[in-house]
């Protein structure tokens, strides 16, 4: 079993900071779309291997910049405060990962 919290059952259903936002966000009709996006990233990255925007693409679904954006939302205090490390491979390629906070 994973070491690593639960993102969703110490973060984003108990912080009401946990929002996205952004200018054309409406909670409405995105909150339900990005909190299912980000739990699928979440999911793929939190056995804390490396793994390509496309490897998680693969697993998830989803599009290679949806994802970045995803990974980028788990270094944000509200989302967690996940270190996403990202090592160059070479050629424009990045792989990534996720530890857990200190």
């Amino acid at each position: 079993m994973n070491d690593q919290p639960d993102l969703f059952s110490w973060r984003v259903g108990t912080n009401a900071n946990a929002r996205f936002n952004g200018a054309d966000y409406r909670h409405a009709r995105d909150s339900p779309r990005l909190t299912r996006q980000l739990l699928r990233v979440w999911n793929a990255m939190r056995d804390g291997r490396w793994h390509t925007l496309e490897q998680i693409a693969d697993v998830t679904g989803d599009p290679t910049p949806s994802i970045s954006a995803q990974l980028r939302h788990l270094r944000k205090p509200r989302f967690g405060s996940h270190v996403v490390e990202r090592q160059h491979l070479g050629n424009g390629l990045y792989e990534y990962r996720v530890v857990q906070p200190k």
